[in-house]
């Protein structure tokens, strides 16, 4: 028995949405378990991360992998878990969120599925730490996410794009900004009007995105909670969002906690990830540019 593992790219916050929302992107990590019976784990990374990546119980897969043996009471007989990775690493790609839901919903189907879809997603969420990535990495699409009462609920959202399709262009310059680093330097206290800017802002943010309305996109990607701390800290990347916009993408953002960016138009369009790319290069920064659809699918497993 092998399980073959597929889980999408994730782009969260989007702009105002800070730790609500999330999309998934048409860019896939995929793994393949093989039971071994011999009390090992092998990882084989091709793709992102390799040469980089653990090759053993310390990959992250890995350690997901086993937390769902040690919670279903089942010891693991050994495993090699067979990798591509198409999700560069600490990106704001969601690749860590991939990792993990892949380890987990492996695992969980090589025991015959003990845990819910709605279980595995629940516990990736507490490990995790914040339900923005993996909710629509697992759902696929646009996802709103709350915790209420130490419990996490996520909708995902009907996407009918009555306006047209919505295409993304993601530039990611070669910096490092790790995501704890990013949520460290944001402040603990927020002004009152920077709260209502965001908070409405996320609502029409959500509609546009549901809807394909990029003109509303454009009109409420704005966000004065996190981007505004975190943009002066990667070199070109202020520069880099106002290129895209006058390239002509309706909306530019930070993906996730960065170091990319995101820039969204009605299709591809080639001048804006190259206007961005310059940008970053005019800071010092090699870039390189994912042209991506958005992805309606979430997380896929199938017994091969």
């Amino acid at each position: 028995m092998k399980v073959l593992v597929k889980v999408p790219a994730t782009t969260a916050n989007l702009g105002p949405g800070f730790d609500a929302l999330g999309l998934a992107l048409n860019l896939w990590n995929e793994a393949e378990f093989t039971p071994t019976g011999d009390n090992r784990i092998v990882v084989e990374v091709n793709g992102e991360g390799e040469g980089k990546l653990p090759t053993n119980a310390d990959n992250a897969i890995a350690e997901a992998a086993l937390q769902i043996f040690d919670l279903a009471g089942k010891p693991c007989p050994g495993l090699r878990i067979s990798c591509l990775n198409r999700v560069p690493l600490g990106s704001g790609m969601g690749s860590s969120s991939a990792a993990m839901l892949t380890g987990m919903l492996g695992a969980n189907a090589l025991l015959g599925n003990p845990f819910t879809e709605e279980e595995i997603l629940k516990l990736a969420i507490e490990t995790e730490g914040h339900p923005d990535n993996v909710a629509p990495a697992m759902l696929g699409g646009l996802v709103v996410s709350i915790v209420h009462e130490n419990r996490v609920f996520s909708m995902k959202l009907p996407a009918r794009a009555n306006h047209g399709s919505i295409h993304a262009t993601i530039v990611l310059p070669d910096f490092d900004f790790p995501t704890k680093q990013a949520r460290a330097i944001l402040p603990r206290q927020v002004e009152r009007k920077d709260a209502i800017f965001n908070i409405s802002r996320a609502v029409l943010v959500t509609e546009a995105l549901r809807t394909g309305d990029l003109e509303l996109l454009g009109i409420a990607m704005k966000d004065s909670l996190h981007q505004p701390y975190r943009l002066p800290l990667i070199p070109g990347a202020i520069a880099a969002l106002e290129a895209g916009k006058k390239a002509g993408a309706a909306a530019v953002a930070l993906s996730g906690a960065g170091p990319s960016l995101i820039a969204f138009s009605s299709q591809q369009d080639p001048g804006i990830g190259s206007s961005m790319k310059r940008a970053f290069e005019s800071a010092g920064l090699t870039a390189r540019i994912f042209e991506l659809g958005t992805s309606y699918e979430g997380a896929e497993v199938t017994i091969v």
